[in-house]
């Protein structure tokens, strides 16, 4: 009789294989919300460059030194060049690479405003006298760009108001105007301090037409001229001879 044996059962063992791998993907570089984040931070830079490029936009114009009247013929000392942001009226105005001296103003431009090309015409056939003044009949104030006018008087007569800013004279005996509403160029000859004497000629240059400068040099024929300043610098054309 043969023995049995026993049967052995295997221990079993422990499940040591891992979790299945996922597949892995390649990397999107097109993902919609990089690209998307791309977009803004693009966005941003290029809206940003245009609102300082705005701000920065200026022109330079040409401004007004000082008051200045009408028939001013203009040097470069009567402008100043200044940077402004005109937008679509910038044609409108003298751009500071034009050069307008020599070119008279058709009408009156104040200090700090800008030249508009409207307010200059075409150099006239202009001639410009200096007319002698004793200094004593002159204003102290008197200056280029001033709209004058100037009186011829007798050896007998007196200047009374002439020599201050104010209306002018009466015209009458003894009393002629030689010009009229005439803007000072150039103001010439005049001394500060203690040389400085009420006979001292002074030229006060002015332009009038060629064709009426006989007719001034006329109406002044040796007499004592007496200069009158106006209060503005705002008046029609001037009147470049006597005018009676």
């Amino acid at each position: 009789m043969s023995a049995v044996r026993p049967q052995v059962t295997a221990p079993e063992l422990p499940d040591v294989s891992g979790p299945v791998p996922r597949r892995v993907r390649p990397p999107r570089w097109l993902d919609l919300r990089l690209v998307l984040g791309v977009l803004l931070v693009l966005g941003s830079v290029l809206l940003g460059a245009r609102v300082v490029s705005a701000a920065d936009s200026t022109v330079p114009v040409w401004a007004a030194a000082g008051d200045l009247a009408v028939g001013t013929v203009l040097t470069d000392g009567d402008l100043v060049t200044v940077d402004v942001r005109l937008d679509g009226t910038a044609g409108a105005y003298l751009a500071a690479a034009a050069k307008p001296a020599g070119r008279p103003l058709s009408r009156a431009v104040r200090k700090g405003e800008l030249l508009p090309r409207t307010a200059l015409e075409d150099p006239p056939s202009l001639v410009q006298l200096a007319l002698p003044v004793q200094a004593g009949y002159v204003p102290p104030g008197l200056a280029r760009g001033r709209l004058v006018d100037v009186y011829a008087l007798d050896n007998s007569s007196t200047p009374g108001a002439g020599s201050s800013t104010g209306p002018p004279p009466a015209a009458g005996s003894g009393v002629r105007p030689v010009v009229t509403g005439v803007p000072v160029q150039a103001v010439s000859g005049r001394s500060a301090g203690v040389l400085s004497t009420p006979t001292t000629t002074v030229q006060v240059v002015v332009s009038v037409p060629s064709g009426r400068a006989p007719q001034v040099l006329a109406a002044v024929g040796g007499r004592s001229l007496v200069v009158v300043v106006r209060d503005s610098v705002d008046a029609g054309r001037p009147a470049a001879g006597p005018t009676g």
